[in-house]
């Protein structure tokens, strides 16, 4: 416990907590219909499609624009708290004493960076980029989707399920054909237009037979 109170290990203990809060918002977010991941990915655009000036800039080395901000920052945060953790535990054991604050945080958040590189490309596997799947996206409009994660507002788009013509199964954003509409997490939906890359307008599924 005297590892956790230390103040040397304030910062860490700063980055578990903000791990409990992120947690906590993003399952009143859900209550509410709403994603704490879809709505950081709306608010950064260039993450969000994977753009060329994101993947030229040191966040392309983290996969910023490849997976999801919200699950690299929560990746960050959980790789910084255990190894500046970890860390402080050492210098203790063995020199008697915890070293400065400072000290120990750039060196987590250093170590921490090669965690978030390997993780990010792992889920970047697992995500097909806009850029290099657009005509796999454009393909998909007139599929019915479900949506999986969230409600859909205009403009505040929520996670959909989709198949594609060889059977596989893709993850989109989808938002309302209208300004007034919401389409809940588990609705079947139309794409009727692509806006772009993986995001889509969509509409109540006119024929539920066709799921």
């Amino acid at each position: 416990m005297d590892l956790f109170l230390a103040p040397e290990s304030w910062p860490f203990t700063v980055a578990a907590l903000l791990l409990v809060a992120i947690a906590v918002v993003e399952g009143l977010a859900l209550l509410v219909g709403m994603s704490l991941s879809g709505w950081l990915d709306h608010l950064v655009p260039d993450a969000a499609h994977g753009v060329e000036g994101v993947s030229d800039s040191w966040l392309g080395w983290l996969h910023v624009g490849k997976a999801p901000i919200l699950v690299l920052l929560v990746i960050l945060l959980t790789a910084f708290a255990i190894i500046g953790y970890v860390l402080n535990a050492l210098v203790r054991g063995t020199l008697g004493f915890y070293p400065p604050a400072p000290v120990s945080a750039v060196a987590a958040f250093l170590g921490a960076l090669p965690v978030v590189r390997m993780s990010g490309e792992a889920i970047a596997r697992l995500i097909p980029r806009d850029e290099t799947t657009a005509v796999g996206f454009e393909s998909l409009v007139g599929r019915v989707a479900v949506v999986v994660n969230g409600t859909a507002r205009a403009n505040y788009p929520a996670e959909a399920r989709v198949k594609n013509e060889h059977g596989q199964t893709l993850y989109v954003r989808v938002e309302p054909d209208g300004e007034n509409l919401q389409l809940g997490a588990g609705e079947s939906v139309l794409l009727v237009k692509q806006i772009a890359g993986s995001r889509f307008l969509a509409i109540a599924n006119p024929r539920p037979d066709l799921l």
